[in-house]
């Protein structure tokens, strides 16, 4: 079982970056936990992190994954070409954000990869990434 997570722009500034909005815990202390509770699970975690819409893409099509975690940060608003790629990918898909993106700008409230994602997790900042994993084993195992 197969977890594929990606973590959009600006995600590395976790902790420096807006800490009002997205906490003052590292990327890396996320991803800590994140392999933490996949052990658990007994799933198998690959994490990556990029400022590349195009990486971004090329990890999604690569399809070496069961279930692909996804914080697209600001190309959930503005990336049609992420979108078409979870969509010809066929994988269940789940969108996580740190923050209530529904609460926040009004840019940020349309998402074009929910269309297409299995669901979205939002709001619960760290935990967000934690409940997407335990809904992966879930998903996972009705297969």
């Amino acid at each position: 079982m197969k977890v594929l997570v990606i973590h959009g722009p600006n995600l590395n500034m976790l902790g420096k970056r807006e800490p009002e909005i997205y906490g003052t815990f590292s990327l890396d202390k996320i991803n800590r936990k994140m392999m933490a509770l996949a052990s658990e699970l007994k799933l198998k975690l690959s994490i990556m992190q990029t400022n590349s819409e195009a990486e971004i893409i090329d990890a999604i099509q690569k399809k070496d994954y069961d279930v692909l975690i996804i914080n697209p940060a600001a190309y959930t608003h503005t990336s049609i070409a992420i979108r078409d790629a979870i969509s010809a990918v066929g994988k269940p898909v789940i969108e996580v954000h740190l923050s209530n993106i529904h609460k926040r700008e009004e840019f940020r409230k349309k998402s074009y990869i929910a269309e297409v994602a299995t669901g979205q997790i939002s709001g619960l900042g760290a935990e967000s990434y934690l409940l997407a994993l335990r809904a992966s084993k879930n998903i996972l195992s009705s297969n």
